[in-house]
């Protein structure tokens, strides 16, 4: 092998780690160890992440360790807003929750990222005693002798989880969805 060889080798092991770099950029995964991903893209899904005090699971779409510290990143695939939606910002702080008890540390942040834009958000003690409200509002909702569907958005209905036990779907008996 000569210098030639040596040289190719190294300018190459460059472009691929630059390439890497790249990528990763683009997806909205901050430089770090990526320590639980739910996308099955790096590897097989992870079990959810589950509090028994708060009572709620979740799989965020990324946990990267950066400095020591658990950071969720959750991926959103359409245009961002000015400001992220508050759903968006509730479903991070759940998942910035689930770190603080899985993992025994509270992240300073998560990560919000859509298509063409990444916003930090603050994980401060405001947010998460917003959060527990919210919770505790879904409970009572859930509580509730009649609970009706809010909306009459057909393709919301069909892209919903709960579609197939909802006694007010709109989607047609024994028709799924195509996506």
């Amino acid at each position: 092998m000569g210098p030639e060889f040596i040289l190719l080798v190294i300018i190459a092991g460059l472009a691929l780690l630059l390439l890497s770099k790249l990528g990763r950029r683009k997806s909205g995964v901050p430089d770090g160890e990526v320590v639980y991903s739910d996308t099955g893209a790096e590897r097989e899904q992870e079990k959810p992440l589950y509090s028994a005090r708060y009572r709620l699971a979740g799989r965020p779409d990324y946990l990267v360790n950066k400095d020591n510290r658990i950071i969720p990143v959750e991926v959103k695939s359409g245009r961002a807003p000015e400001q992220p939606y508050q759903s968006h910002i509730l479903q991070l702080a759940a998942y910035c929750l689930l770190v603080e008890e899985v993992y025994r540390q509270r992240p300073p942040y998560g990560i919000i990222r859509y298509a063409d834009c990444m916003f930090e958000v603050d994980y401060t003690d405001k947010l998460k005693r917003d959060l527990i409200e919210v919770l505790g509002q879904i409970r009572a909702d859930m509580r509730a002798p009649e609970v009706r569907r809010s909306h009459n958005q057909e393709a919301r209905c069909m892209r919903c989880g709960y579609r197939h036990e909802c006694d007010d779907s709109l989607a047609l008996p024994g028709v799924r969805p195509d996506f």
